[in-house]
């Protein structure tokens, strides 16, 4: 069962829902119940929720269409209770395509906030009397609904640019500091900044706002992680797929049992297969498919019949980088390796780490 919501397509990148986005609404019913609100406060409260969300898809859109102009593609957008997440399927290495796509989402704010600017009478809201100014943001309703709309886009822009790396303003930052040095001590700044500032968020967080507190969460670890893929990145800079692929491995014929890919696990520590058909890749026999199919088919069920048929195959003369990128990917990262379209290798995330070991000792 699929963890997301798949609202469709918009300009070809899937836009989804994760199912904890709607504990957000739960929420503010809450918080509006438990502050007396009535259900006519639930309703605005609610479509100002729906309108801020649009905002924020707008927001990854200038993200995704700013990454499409230099080849790079999203796999989706996604919709999470602190906010939305375009999920590029790789950030460019050129400090200027990275600004650019990592400023593209705010200035879509920055936009939406002077529409709205233009048609909200601000001054009716920018009055000296405390009490007339409580009286008309109490609550969201149809007289202040675009007020509040455009003060939480200006308050996306400015939390967006603060230089928590990777937030948005984290990767402006990298962007500049790659001009002046190499990506991955660019990296490792951003990261320094972006847990400090994590940190900062989190205890502030924890006395106040525990949504920052969670998003203080996302920062930390996610900067942390981020660092880690650049500096591997980097190790892996000057080889290609063959000095690290396997080519000590065992291959399935379509119409093999599943005993006879059982045996082959249990009798080494191999787990998943690539199946050929006359010299041709046709399939790849994961593990985890296995132990379903003998529960539904038994172990005398064909390789064909639960075989990955939709696969990528890797070059063995491309670089090292690019396919550590495409087995960070998917769940599955397990990829056959052809050379003039003939297999001569294997490639999974557990061998690249093993290279990584081996390259890191020798660096140090």
């Amino acid at each position: 069962m699929s963890a997301s919501l798949q609202l469709g397509r918009i300009a070809g990148i899937k836009v989804q829902i994760h199912w904890t986005f709607w504990l957000l609404f739960l929420f503010i019913g809450f918080m509006v119940f438990a502050n007396d609100g009535s259900y006519t406060d639930l309703f605005w409260n609610f479509v100002f929720i729906t309108a801020l969300f649009i905002c924020v898809v707008l927001h990854e859109f200038g993200h995704a269409l700013a990454a499409r102009r230099y080849g790079v593609g999203t796999r989706n957008i996604t919709l999470l209770p602190i906010g939305g997440v375009a999920n590029l399927k790789d950030m460019p290495e050129n400090p200027k395509e990275e600004f650019i796509i990592a400023i593209a989402g705010p200035l879509v704010n920055v936009v939406i906030a002077f529409l709205l600017w233009l048609v909200v009478p601000v001054d009716n809201f920018l009055v000296d009397d405390p009490e007339m100014l409580e009286e008309q943001l109490s609550s969201i309703n149809a007289s202040n609904f675009l007020f509040y709309l455009l003060a939480v886009n200006v308050a996306l822009v400015v939390f967006n640019m603060i230089p928590a790396f990777p937030m948005d303003g984290g990767r402006v930052f990298r962007a500049i500091l790659s001009t002046r040095m190499s990506r991955v001590q660019a990296t490792q700044a951003a990261t320094a900044l972006g847990k400090f500032l994590a940190m900062i968020f989190f205890l502030f967080g924890l006395f106040s706002n525990i949504i920052l507190a969670v998003i203080a969460v996302f920062i930390y670890f996610g900067a942390h992680s981020e660092n880690i893929v650049i500096q591997q990145i980097s190790l892996l800079q000057g080889n290609d797929i063959e000095d690290a692929m396997i080519t000590d491995f065992t291959t399935l014929k379509p119409d093999d049992t599943l005993q006879s890919a059982i045996d082959r696990i249990l009798d080494s520590t191999e787990q998943d297969f690539v199946v050929e058909e006359n010299g041709r890749v046709v399939g790849i026999l994961f593990m985890s498919d296995l132990a379903p199919a003998l529960r539904e088919r038994g172990n005398e069920s064909l390789v064909s019949d639960i075989m990955e048929k939709n696969i990528v195959t890797l070059n063995a003369k491309d670089p090292l980088p690019s396919a550590y990128r495409e087995l960070k990917r998917g769940n599955k990262n397990f990829f056959p390796v052809v050379d003039n379209e003939k297999l001569v290798g294997v490639l999974d995330m557990n061998n690249i780490n093993e290279f990584l070991t081996f390259r890191a000792a020798h660096d140090y």
